[in-house]
């Protein structure tokens, strides 16, 4: 079983930078690969970036490429998402998830694990 916290959310304007962090509870974090996620109001949960549990392979969606990162530490059982020259139209709740022992697909029905989500906000 694994717990996931997401935080870092908040209100930016376009073109400015956030940093979420995903912290997982257990001892076998370095097991899992990990995905951010993200909704929008009105539409359906869509892939964000996902990193093999190495962290030697990451994924982006088309929408994000260039300009978000994913990142994770094992040692501190946590994933990161550093999103930069942020758009309107990234505005959604942010989920991060987990799969275990299995590679850093971007299909939601793969993976094992879901946060709670945290809310970002970006104003034109």
């Amino acid at each position: 079983q694994v717990q996931l916290v997401e935080a870092g959310g908040g209100l930016v304007q376009a073109g400015g930078s956030l940093r979420l962090s995903c912290a997982a509870s257990g001892r076998t974090f370095s097991s899992y690969a990990m995905g951010w996620f993200r909704q929008a109001p009105g539409k359906e949960r869509e892939f964000v970036a996902s990193i093999s549990w190495s962290g030697g392979s990451t994924y982006y969606a088309d929408s994000v490429k260039g300009r978000f990162t994913i990142s994770r530490d094992n040692a501190k059982n946590t994933v990161y998402l550093q999103m930069n020259s942020l758009k309107p139209e990234d505005t959604a709740v942010y989920y991060c998830a987990a799969r275990f022992r299995a590679p850093p697909i971007a299909t939601m029905s793969g993976y094992d694990y879901w946060g709670q989500g945290t809310q970002v906000t970006v104003s034109s």
